[in-house]
């Protein structure tokens, strides 16, 4: 089994209310979500109107999968690339045996 994890930081510099950022945020969410079946939400600056963390997390039996995962959430945020900057990405892939 291999598990990915990580998170994304987000810079919305056209961002003028919270209002504004949720909505690029949850548009950003809901087309990953449609696109793959894993966890992901928003985890950190729930209160700054420019600023974003995404956090992501799946599971699969094979390490490419998770790789193409990973692209995957990378492309589709390349594609808001008009609404954010992508300021950090950092996962991790894991092995774990049973």
């Amino acid at each position: 089994m291999y598990i990915v994890y990580g998170y994304v930081d987000v810079y919305m510099p056209y961002s003028n209310s919270l209002k504004d950022k949720r909505r690029i945020i949850q548009s950003v969410i809901d087309r990953i979500r449609k696109r793959l079946n894993i966890s992901i939400r928003e985890i950190n600056y729930h209160n700054l109107w420019q600023r974003s963390t995404i956090g992501f997390a799946a599971v699969s039996d094979s390490n490419a999968e998770l790789e193409k995962i990973t692209n995957i959430i990378k492309d589709t945020l390349y594609e808001h690339d008009s609404d954010l900057e992508i300021t950090a990405i950092e996962y991790d892939i894991i092995s774990q045996k049973f």
